[in-house]
């Protein structure tokens, strides 16, 4: 199998969100037609696939990246854009995708089976969702959420029905290329063969026919379930196995006798995985050309005898093995040694504390409700405010401790938190100017008051509060309660 390569790394990239639009009905003869602006499309997910049309990690090798389809902006009219195109990577049936952190989090052990690697993007709203009785004119939208991205390490386990095993110059290779139209590497030295080769075996007439896949893993040596010898990345190939066959060495060269390999061989299978040992298995004598019956080792008791290079004894190895494929095939398929673990996508708020002091809200409803396109305007930074009280962050910042003067950090903006005697609630208008990115002037500092405001009806002294007063990009990072 040229080219094989077991293990390899991918980074998946969902698509972003397209961004809301932000745009009034204009036309003649009508008045005051409204905000109209459509919402961005979503952004496509990306998908692993696993298929029986790959049977290596090739691909990955040396183009690890692979991105889904971004979601387009809305438009005027209420036009919303389109959706991402879905990005789905073909990956061997048999591969099991880990986390950076080696944790397992998928096994797709059958062609057919999915799993999405990254969500794409949500797309943001037009400002005709903002419409209200309030807000009779939103002038800001939101902006599309970005899409997922992550490494992942792959590691490919393959899905043969036999498996051969034995120590190194066995004969595997040359009972493979005997069998089946594979052409595996040969040599008359250990170690010719350092991947795994797959060929495919049939028995019978046309129509009535039994075909099985054939697994040539390379050579084991004593101490392979330590990772001697690159063991592990060998003995993992068997896992799936229906049958295992071990291959013993008849021939003169060998270091061991016999029934010493076959004691050596189904010791290290029984460490690596001790269900290996339970499974359906031939032991088969190979190299019959060169030493007859069971190489002079009385207590090796093979159940055939074979010769890859005369054809002694294959074609009765061939039906063996398929009755006892056909046999395993009933009793149902080999289980995925690892279980597949669903992890849902986490939505809540979560504050988290720097070795500085500073607090992070984190989350994906928090991050959102502050991607707006403009949190300069006086709705846009009621929304959000409103929007942050509503999901409870000014309630988790001070059960999380924060005092007068910290900063808080929410997705790329930072402010200072400020709470007054009165608790929390949301600033209002009089009180905007303390909001806002550090640096700059605010605004609201200069706006003109209102009548309602001038009258001193709205108590601006003790209204000026918000746990997490929502950045403008003007204003001196600030934030209020009431």
């Amino acid at each position: 199998m040229p080219g094989f390569v077991d293990e390899a790394q991918v980074h998946v990239k969902a698509g972003d969100g397209g961004a809301g639009s932000v745009s009034f009905r204009r036309e003649a003869h009508v008045a005051k037609g409204g905000p109209d602006g459509g919402d961005g499309g979503n952004g496509g997910d990306v998908w692993l696939v696993a298929t029986g049309d790959r049977a290596s990690l090739l691909a990955f090798k040396d183009h690890p990246h692979r991105r889904a389809g971004d979601g387009r902006h809305g438009q005027g009219k209420q036009r919303h854009g389109a959706r991402g195109e879905d990005l789905e990577v073909p990956v061997p049936a048999g591969t099991i995708v880990r986390a950076p952190d080696g944790s397992i989090l998928v096994d797709l052990v059958e062609a057919g089976h999915r799993w999405m690697a990254a969500r794409g993007g949500r797309g943001g709203r037009g400002n005709a969702r903002f419409l209200s009785n309030r807000r009779r004119a939103p002038a800001f939208a939101e902006q599309g959420e970005p899409g997922g991205e992550c490494w992942y390490n792959l590691e490919l386990k393959l899905l043969a029905d036999v498996a051969l095993v034995g120590f190194p110059n066995a004969g595997k290779s040359t009972l493979i290329s005997r069998v089946s139209a594979a052409r595996p590497k040969i040599g008359d030295y250990p170690f010719t063969t350092l991947v795994p080769n797959l060929g495919v075996v049939r028995l019978g007439s046309p129509g009535n026919e039994t075909e099985f896949v054939l697994a040539d893993v390379p050579g084991l040596v004593e101490g392979a379930s330590e990772g001697r010898g690159l063991g592990h990345r060998f003995l993992r190939h068997v896992e799936r196995a229906r049958v295992i066959v071990v291959l013993v060495d008849l021939g003169p060269s060998a270091e061991r006798h016999p029934s010493g390999q076959v004691a050596v061989l189904m010791e290290e299978l029984r460490r690596y995985q001790p269900e290996l040992v339970d499974r359906p298995r031939l032991v088969v004598g190979s190299k019959a050309d060169l030493a007859g019956g069971g190489g002079g080792d009385p207590g090796f008791h093979p159940d055939l005898v074979i010769s890859a290079v005369t054809g002694e004894g294959i074609p009765m190895l061939i039906g063996k093995m398929a009755r006892l494929v056909v046999d395993a095939r009933a009793v149902g398929r080999v289980e995925p040694m690892n279980t597949v673990v669903h992890r849902p996508i986490a939505e809540e708020v979560e504050i988290t504390r720097n070795d500085d002091g500073s607090f992070v809200v984190g989350g994906r409803p928090a991050l959102r409700a502050v991607a707006l396109n403009d949190l300069t305007d006086s709705q846009a930074t009621e929304y959000v405010q409103d929007r942050l009280r509503r999901l409870g962050v000014e309630r988790m910042l001070v059960r999380a401790g924060a005092r007068d003067g910290d900063v808080v950090h929410l997705g790329q903006l930072t402010f200072t938190y400020h709470r007054d005697q009165q608790g929390l609630g949301v600033p209002d208008v009089a009180s905007r100017e303390v909001l806002g990115m550090q640096g700059g002037t605010s605004r609201a500092a200069s706006r003109r008051l209102t009548r309602r405001e001038r009258s001193g009806k709205t108590g601006t002294g003790g209204a000026a509060g918000g746990a997490a007063g929502v950045p403008s990009r003007d204003g001196p990072g600030r934030g209020s309660t009431r």
